[in-house]
């Protein structure tokens, strides 16, 4: 499995990437093979404060729903829209960038940072796959 080294693991399988004190934060690749094709996004409103650990959304495939955990305390300042449905347009939701692409187009919010909150306690690529392989994946 091959996770970029620029990124920041939880081990609840959210990534985050800090531009400044942005976090973009999305779900790892092993996280979507377990789900086995996603087919429904919830996520917090902008302007929703988070604390680590807490839900910031659900993710629901024909398998099951699971919860995304914000692996930083902060404040939603934008989310992927095109990940959402939009009842205003009826528009439903596109997942095809979190199966195809997770790590880039399938983002799914940018969490500005609280302050003295850091990614320091996330893992590296390097021991996010070590914590995978320890359990067997």
């Amino acid at each position: 499995m091959s996770n970029p080294s620029d990124l920041r693991y939880a081990t609840s399988h959210e990534w985050a990437k800090l531009d400044g004190d942005i976090v973009t934060l999305g779900i790892t690749k092993f996280a979507i093979e377990q789900l086995t094709e996603p087919t429904y996004l919830e996520l917090k409103p902008v302007g929703t404060a988070l604390t680590k650990g807490q839900p910031l959304g659900i993710i629901e495939s024909v398998k099951s729903t699971s919860d995304i955990y914000s692996p930083v305390d902060g404040t939603i300042v934008e989310r992927n829209e095109l990940l959402l449905d939009d009842k205003a347009t009826k528009r439903k939701a596109d997942l095809t960038p979190v199966n195809d692409d997770p790590f880039g187009k399938g983002w799914m919010v940018k969490i500005k940072l609280a302050p003295g909150a850091t990614l320091d306690h996330l893992l590296t690529a390097e021991q996010y796959e070590a914590q995978l392989a320890s359990e067997g994946h």
